[in-house]
């Protein structure tokens, strides 16, 4: 950990290079220090993955608008300080990649910041049920 997960409505492909918004936000994230001026995230652990959204629905569907859901997840233990300088590098870094599509379209941007362990953690459907049923 950390993990940067970005997840897009599929408009966004034509009008921005996502494996460079990927290396953008993963430089950034590399870049945050804490209050001791130490490297907030690990070199080794610093993942940044994209999905498009298959299926997708932005505001009232009158118009063509797009949406980037920006999701990190890290351990806990970090300042309220250090939390909110990574909050603040990575919406930099994204607002800066995405400008020339902002001043394009409408696009809807959310950056989300969790840290921990899961507080819920379901497991449900009958996948698992099927290789039960194939087990002697």
């Amino acid at each position: 950990m950390p993990h940067l997960v970005i997840c897009y409505t599929p408009n966004l492909e034509a009008e921005t290079d996502l494996s460079a918004l990927c290396r953008t936000m993963a430089d950034a994230m590399l870049t945050v220090r804490d209050e001791a001026g130490q490297p907030v995230f690990p070199t080794g652990g610093t993942r940044v993955l994209a999905y498009p959204a298959a299926h997708f629905a932005v505001a009232d569907g009158s118009g063509d608008f797009a949406f980037c859901y920006f999701n990190l997840r890290m351990g806990r233990g970090r300042s309220a300080a250090t939390q909110q300088a990574a909050g603040q590098a990575l919406t930099e870094a994204a607002r800066a990649h995405l400008a020339p599509v902002l001043a394009r379209r409408a696009v809807g941007l959310t950056l989300q910041i969790d840290e921990g362990a899961e507080v819920f953690d379901g497991k449900f459907g009958n996948l698992h049920d099927v290789f039960a049923k194939k087990t002697p």
